[in-house]
């Protein structure tokens, strides 16, 4: 076989793969995607009565910073591991699926993990705060931007 040969039959096989597998990267690249909501939309819609917004941090930090005004403070780190976590979560929220539920941590990233945690348990309208409370290369966070903060009375 000639190069020029084995060359085209590359070229179609390139070109027929992507076809098949462009249109379906959104869908995988979605997979991953964690629904988000600012601190101040997480704001708004605590003080409109129309969220839960839980604290994912440690004791520790809650103790240090204090916590979102109106949060409920659960520990991601749970000792009986993520099922332990979500148990909490869903005695605070209820069995109810579509529960408005978002959830904050220091700068994002744990709140984006309790927020997988309970989409895979079916839950349907949960969020990350972006930013979390002392900022990120999102944005400043809850603490920087004023939003009210109050002692940690569980931690």
């Amino acid at each position: 076989m000639s190069v020029a040969v084995s060359v085209l039959r590359r070229h179609v096989f390139l070109t027929a793969a992507a076809a098949i597998l462009l249109p379906l990267g959104p869908a995988f690249a979605q997979q991953g995607a964690v629904p988000e909501i600012s601190p101040a939309e997480a704001r708004a819609q605590l003080e409109a009565g129309r969220i839960t917004l839980i604290d994912v941090r440690t004791p520790e930090e809650g103790r240090e910073t204090g916590v979102a005004s109106g949060a409920v403070p659960i520990n991601l780190y749970n000792p009986d591991g993520p099922a332990g976590f979500v148990k909490e979560v869903v005695a605070r929220v209820g069995a109810e699926r579509d529960a408005p539920v978002a959830f904050i941590c220091r700068s994002g990233r744990r709140s984006a993990h309790a927020q997988r945690l309970l989409a895979a348990q079916g839950y349907t309208n949960v969020y990350s705060v972006r930013e979390g409370m002392s900022g990120s290369s999102a944005g400043p966070g809850w603490i920087r931007i004023g939003l009210p903060v109050e002692a940690c009375r569980t931690c």
